[in-house]
């Protein structure tokens, strides 16, 4: 199940005796976990009610032992496992070794007097062992990184309910700088709804002065300026950078990057890859290749080869001692942006 059927069910519903939390997204873990926290108070559970085990310290045994064991002046115990790294295919050292047969005969009939979490929040789960199968089994709990569009529905619908509106090139410009990561994300909306005020709204200008921009995001605007041919905001961007001590030779291997994703996106387009196959194949955010296809939508391929080789060709040059890194990277922006406009 989703998380916010998940949240509701934790909630209001008859817990389950066996969940698998599964996922990345830390927000929406944290948001699961507290509501099980919760709801044991709302149940009047005394404090002994509640274990949590980290199995790369403990082993199986005691989880089980714990599960098997009447609550304490209450009708269920609440019993965390974390770190179930033998649901995963990564070899550990130095943890102990785990009797997983016992726990896929206690998922066969698990006690209705203890509620017991799994928190499987790894990228990939080994869907080969008996374990994983037997705990996929019962109620899984789904806490990936949200898509796109779900992000943008959560994010509205959390700033409507603080009777808060935001403009959309506010919002658009909110989730570049978050990454279009929710935890992110949300540990920078607080700010921007305590200043918007009840009723007000969050513009552009209030994004562009509290949501700080890492370095990617700078050299994000480089390469749209660049792109346009703008000469002058890219030497001024560059020299900004420049004036903040980052290193010449830093903003070039992250421009090379950021080139190279617009080479990768035109030439796997050119062969009918879509925005989804893209970001799969690269192993980045879709939203990042939705950028980058309307980035290189009007740019011939032999432009962007011919940028990335010259990066490429200034990065060696100055590692090898032959060219001065400041004026090789003005240079580049110089030519670049010349050979766009022309």
């Amino acid at each position: 199940m989703n998380t916010q059927e998940a949240l509701q069910q934790i909630r209001n519903a008859p817990l389950k005796p066996v969940y698998l939390v599964t996922g990345t997204e830390d927000y929406l873990i944290q948001e699961i976990r507290q509501a099980f926290l919760d709801r044991m108070k709302k149940d009047d559970l005394e404090e002994l009610n509640f274990m949590s085990f980290d199995t790369e310290e403990n082993g199986l045994g005691a989880v089980i032992d714990e599960a098997e064991t009447l609550p304490f002046f209450g009708d269920y115990r609440l019993i965390f496992v974390e770190k179930p790294y033998f649901l995963t295919g990564e070899k550990k050292s130095n943890v102990p070794e785990q009797d997983t047969d016992s726990l896929v005969d206690y998922l066969k009939q698990p006690l209705d007097t203890s509620i017991v979490v799994f928190w499987a929040t790894y990228p990939k789960l080994d869907a080969r062992k008996k374990i994983t199968k037997a705990l996929k089994k019962t109620t899984v709990i789904d806490a990936a990184p949200l898509q796109e569009r779900d992000l943008r529905n959560f994010l509205q619908r959390y700033i409507s309910n603080e009777q808060v509106k935001i403009s959309k090139e506010a919002f658009d410009l909110f989730l570049r700088l978050t990454d279009f990561d929710l935890s992110k994300a949300m540990n920078e909306i607080e700010k921007l709804l305590l200043l918007a005020g009840e009723g007000g709204t969050i513009t552009l200008q209030l994004v562009q002065d509290l949501v700080p921009k890492t370095l990617e995001h700078n050299i994000f605007e480089l390469t749209e300026q660049i792109l346009k041919g703008d000469t002058a905001k890219a030497y001024q961007t560059y020299e900004e950078l420049h004036l903040q001590g980052e290193e010449t030779i830093k903003l070039t291997a992250i421009l090379i990057g950021q080139i190279r994703l617009l080479l990768q996106t035109k030439i796997l387009q050119k062969i009918g890859y879509q925005q989804a196959n893209i970001a799969e194949t690269l192993g980045v955010h879709p939203y990042r290749v939705k950028l980058a296809m309307q980035q290189v939508a009007k740019f011939p391929l032999d432009l962007l080869v011919s940028m990335y080789d010259e990066l490429v060709e200034n990065d060696y040059e100055v590692k090898t001692g032959q060219a001065e890194k400041e004026l090789s990277f003005q240079l580049f922006i110089l030519k670049s942006t010349e050979r766009i406009k022309n």
